[in-house]
């Protein structure tokens, strides 16, 4: 498939750049510095801020299959970005007919009562932005979406299993992020719906294959 990813030059994008093309996928990678976006030979780097209109972004990711939104401001610029900069790229996406949509999110995005939790309440803002982002993708657009909600992203080998059932926060591995949100495009079942993730002992692909 080939591939646009939102946010390329992020930490679980870098990853996530990797996996798919080592899947066999074709990769446009996007950032506003692009310059940051890893350097593969495979892979097409282009300028993108989410500031832009809707028509433009349209413009850049047309002529792909399935677009990835792992962009994030940490904070710095929540509307703009995570919320509204995010629902831009669902109209490109379904301006220019692109289908498949895959959003990575945050744990409990779309369960209020749960951002007091301890390891929520210092991101409630953010949880704020995902809630709005996440509900469009949802309930306002006609795209074949996952939105993939990880826990806690720590800095540590991936160990290529996780959880899906998830009661509170947790951690994940950033590469173990990136490879399930790789291996998503395998399987259609995942399709319409949202999962949750941590570190787990389950291998990933058999995890997703389980989705019902």
């Amino acid at each position: 498939m080939k591939a646009f990813i939102i946010g390329g030059s992020g930490r679980v994008a870098s990853d996530l750049i990797k996996d798919l093309v080592a899947a066999g996928h074709t990769v446009t990678a996007a950032a506003r510095h692009e310059d940051n976006i890893v350097d593969l030979p495979e892979v097409t780097k282009k300028h993108l801020d989410l500031h832009t209109s809707v028509d433009d972004l349209a413009e850049l990711i047309k002529g792909h299959d399935v677009v990835y939104f792992t962009a994030g401001s940490r904070g710095k610029d929540l509307l703009q970005t995570d919320a509204f900069g995010a629902v831009k790229t669902m109209e490109a996406a379904e301006k220019v007919g692109i289908k498949r949509y895959i959003m990575l999110s945050s744990i409990f995005s779309l369960q209020p009562e749960k951002w007091n939790l301890p390891g929520l309440k210092e991101i409630m803002d953010y949880d704020i932005a995902k809630f709005f982002a996440d509900n469009y993708l949802i309930n306002q657009t006609k795209l074949d979406y996952t939105i993939l909600q990880p826990t806690v992203l720590t800095e540590e080998k991936g160990t290529g299993k996780i959880s899906v059932d998830i009661l509170k926060p947790s951690t994940n591995p950033i590469p173990d992020v990136a490879q399930t949100l790789a291996d998503l495009l395998k399987f259609d079942n995942t399709i319409g719906k949202v999962i949750m993730m941590e570190s787990g002992d389950t291998p990933i692909d058999q995890a997703l294959s389980e989705i019902k």
